[in-house]
C-alpha cells in the first residue's frame, strides 16, 4: 500500500491529500530515510512523522486497505511521541 494511503487509513493523517503533501515536503521518514507518497509500506517499517514541533514514531504492524475507525490504531504501534524543547536554541 502507498505511504500516503496508509497514513490516511490509519488516521495518523486525516486526509490523503494532506498525507501526500507531507510526504512531498519531507515530513515523513521511513526506516530513517525520507520517503515519497508512492513508497510501498510493509509490516515492520518504522515511520517518523513530523508535525511542526512534534515528532511521532510508529511501527507498522499490519497493512490493510480499509478498516473502521475503531480498528485503525491496531495497524500500528506508537513507539514515541516527542516535542522539541523550545528553550534549546543555540545562538
Amino acid at each position: 500500500m502507498r505511504l500516503d494511503k496508509y497514513l490516511k487509513v490509519t488516521r495518523i493523517i486525516k486526509r490523503r491529500t494532506v498525507a501526500n503533501e507531507a510526504c512531498d515536503t519531507d515530513h515523513i521518514m521511513v526506516n530513517g530515510r525520507r520517503a515519497k507518497a508512492g513508497y510501498e509500506v510493509k509490516e515492520g517499517d518504522i515511520l517518523d512523522v513530523f508535525f511542526g514541533q512534534r515528532t511521532m514514531r510508529v511501527r507498522v504492524l499490519k497493512v490493510k486497505e480499509t478498516v473502521g475507525k475503531a480498528e485503525a490504531s491496531e495497524l500500528y504501534e506508537v513507539i514515541s511521541v516527542s516535542t522539541a524543547d523550545q528553550g534549546d536554541h543555540n545562538v
